[in-house]
């Protein structure tokens, strides 16, 4: 085991350290935009549903315009 750890200089050991940190927060910054986004379409669809519920109730009122009233 230590033969490994001598392997590693010190500039590695922080270079390393640091794209971990980087990644870390990469993953973070996904995580939340993936989120965002799936808010979005959750939205999006429930507004899609209210407006095919829309049309279909205006074309039955075009279809049989007495029913509506």
């Amino acid at each position: 085991m230590r033969d490994l750890e001598a392997e590693w200089t010190e500039r590695a050991i922080q270079r390393i350290t640091t794209e971990n940190t980087t990644l870390k927060q990469r993953v973070r910054q996904l995580t939340t935009d993936n989120r965002t986004l799936d808010e979005r379409l959750k939205a999006a669809r429930s507004n899609l549903r209210f407006q095919d519920r829309r049309v279909t109730d205006l074309e039955a009122r075009i279809t049989d315009p007495g029913a509506g009233a």
